[in-house]
């Protein structure tokens, strides 16, 4: 048996979308498990309290506040992060944004569908493009974007948000292959109904509703499972994996009835 490295400890890694749900338990979870976190996000006192939480535990980790619709910022962030940190191994995808909106909602639907498209599509691929000098000096690099089982499926009045999610599926596979020959691994994840800020808007019975209806496991799922998956995909070890779409929906996608 090879000896293949199940550690992220001394790693460098990106997580977009760090201040709250998914991105924080993400951020939490690899500075538990080693890793110096950049942690990036349009809510700067965010940033600064989940930064606060990871050194209160011993982690280390620095803030980046940052709207990823700009491409500006993006090439900042990146260039600050290899001035911080001196290298970057792992890039989380997870900045997202609510896009609910009517096909006849007129200039209103072109705005939403505008955002949608850049902070979950487009900034993923500017943010990788800008780090890979930094990815292709890693012995390990890793790329996960986090996508949605929305990219799988469709909910109604939803458009923008399916559209942007359903493009990161396919954006994933493209640079897998596009990166694979220089050992750059890049897969997507896609979360069904977890209990997130996006979420929280959902009343509590119609959640145990919808998930008894329509999940295998009859429950929604935490932001940590999401990141426990997650950080499985940027392990050393992980390193024969690339161009696949992973849903973690508690069986959303597999159960017909």
């Amino acid at each position: 048996m090879a000896d293949r490295s199940r550690s992220i400890a001394g790693r460098v890694a990106l997580i977009t979308g760090a201040a709250s749900g998914m991105g924080r338990a993400t951020a939490l979870l690899f500075a538990g498990e080693g890793a110096a976190v950049a942690v990036a996000d349009r809510d700067g006192d965010g940033c600064a309290a989940v930064v606060a939480e990871i050194e209160a535990a011993g982690g280390q980790a620095r803030a980046y506040p940052i709207d990823v619709a700009d491409h500006d910022a993006i090439r900042s962030m990146i260039a600050a992060i290899g001035a911080d940190f001196g290298r970057l191994d792992i890039i989380v995808n997870n900045a997202g944004v609510s896009s609910f909106a009517a096909l006849d909602a007129g200039d209103e639907y072109d705005a939403i569908w505008d955002r949608a498209l850049v902070v979950m599509l487009t900034a993923h691929q500017r943010i990788i493009r800008a780090a890979l000098p930094l990815l292709r000096q890693s012995d390990a690099p890793r790329i996960v974007n986090i996508a949605s089982t929305e990219g799988l499926g469709a909910t109604p009045g939803d458009t923008p948000y399916v559209a942007a999610k359903t493009g990161v599926t396919g954006l994933t596979r493209g640079m897998a292959v596009d990166l694979g020959p220089e050992g750059i691994t890049v897969n997507c994840i896609c979360p069904g109904p977890i209990n997130t800020a996006m979420t929280d808007k959902v009343a509590a019975d119609h959640k145990v509703i919808f998930a008894k209806r329509r999940t295998a496991l009859r429950r929604y799922g935490e932001p940590e499972e999401v990141a426990h998956i997650t950080l499985s995909l940027c392990l050393p070890a992980a390193s024969y994996i690339t161009g696949a779409v992973i849903p973690v929906d508690g069986g959303l996608m597999a159960r017909n009835a």
